[in-house]
């Protein structure tokens, strides 16, 4: 996996073998923050990174610029990759929360611009990680949900929901509040 653009560009997140989480592939990545570019000044940005995986992700928003970055992830492995990285990479606007990401959403203070939501399709419960987000006011108004799913995943009876892109075996789904609504 490599960084796509920004500070960090074309620096390669290596995870360590036995690391058996699925990243997003670099093309749905870059397709992703292509969309992302168009709705966003990455500069006055909050982002979080549930179910971070390899940090991938996280890394992509703090290399461009997000002025703050929280990546949450359960596995001690995973968090102690994502900590390692932060530190080679001198990310000092990142933060790795080793937390049950479902639980994180129902107790944190913090309201987001960016959410991603990656969790591991065979266990994920996207109407959970929604319901968690819109009832909670976690995103700020203007911002973005992103839930990367599957192909036999339709989110689109959600409330807020924007839009679906697909690229290969993944989609991202869309969901944000505008002002006024």
């Amino acid at each position: 996996m490599r960084i796509v653009s920004g500070i960090l560009r074309g620096r390669q997140i290596n995870p360590p073998p036995g690391f058996d989480a699925r990243p997003t592939t670099d093309f749905a990545k870059e397709s992703l923050f292509n969309i992302l570019n168009n709705h966003f000044n990455f500069e006055d940005c909050d982002a979080l990174d549930l179910f971070a995986g390899s940090g991938n992700i996280g890394f992509e928003l703090y290399s461009r610029g997000c002025k703050s970055v929280s990546s949450v992830e359960m596995n001690p492995k995973y968090v102690q990759f994502i900590e390692n990285c932060i530190k080679n990479f001198d990310c000092a606007g990142m933060q790795v929360i080793k937390a049950d990401a479902y639980r994180y959403l129902k107790t944190t203070p913090r309201k987001f611009d960016i959410i991603f939501a990656d969790p591991p399709y065979s266990k994920a419960r996207y109407d959970n990680i929604h319901q968690a987000v819109f009832e909670k006011e976690i995103l700020k108004t203007g911002g973005l949900l992103i839930l990367e799913h599957n192909n036999d995943v339709d989110l689109s009876h959600l409330a807020y929901y924007r839009e679906t892109r697909k690229y290969a075996g993944v989609q991202f789904s869309f969901f944000g509040v505008k002002s006024g609504e």
